[in-house]
């Protein structure tokens, strides 16, 4: 015999907020954004006059620089312990075809619901997750170029310092952007920061993502 339903008893709903990211999720992103917020200073102290005469011990920010720079893939590796982690760079490497169709909508600036489908990582996210790794793994192998200047070449250390520059420049103009698109988006940084986000902004900003 089936359970007998208390039509008196209120209908049971969703909860108001779930989960989108777990505490190791989000101590390798603070801990990532704070290794890379440390590279980006200490590199506008090394190549912005103003800032160098302000701070002053350019081989101690130089140090702490290299220390930071080759420390920067240390808490992705740490996360791959994290099965949630590991599940989370599956989504952020798989693309489908709603991708496409979100790109399309976004160069076109067209900010429709309907055109912008996103899993638990919309296509702009995927983009630069997969950009940004890139550009940190080529930054640490023309910054150990640099650094160890007995082990290589005269013209492989000078083509290091060229392409470690003009990245360096890039790297904080797309991180620029990335950190405008967070302000730009409370619910999102709360996600981040609580590991917690709202029902209906999930289901408003990434529909095809099943917490």
């Amino acid at each position: 015999m089936p359970p007998r339903v208390d039509a008196t008893q209120p209908p049971v709903s969703a909860p108001a907020r779930v989960r989108r990211f777990t505490p190791a999720e989000r101590w390798v992103h603070r801990t990532t954004a704070a290794l890379m917020g440390v590279c980006v200073v200490t590199a506008a102290c090394l190549y912005i006059p103003a800032f160098a005469e302000l701070v002053g011990r350019r081989e101690l920010v130089v140090r702490v620089h290299e220390v930071a720079g080759v420390l920067l893939p240390v808490p992705v590796l740490l996360g791959l312990a994290s099965r949630a982690f590991r599940a989370d760079l599956g989504h952020l490497n798989r693309w489908g075809p709603h991708d496409r169709v979100w790109l399309r909508a976004a160069l076109r600036r067209d900010h429709r619901r309907a055109l912008r489908p996103a899993g638990k990582f919309n296509a702009g996210q995927k983009t630069y997750a997969a950009w940004i790794a890139g550009a940190t793994l080529v930054m640490l192998g023309t910054g150990l170029l640099m650094w160890f200047t007995h082990l290589t070449p005269l013209m492989w250390r000078t083509s290091a310092t060229f392409v470690h520059d003009w990245l360096a420049l890039t790297i904080g103009v797309v991180l620029a952007g990335h950190i405008g698109m967070a302000l730009a988006d409370p619910e999102s940084r709360r996600g981040l920061r609580t590991g917690l986000v709202s029902r209906d902004w999930a289901e408003r900003e990434h529909p095809l993502w099943r917490p």
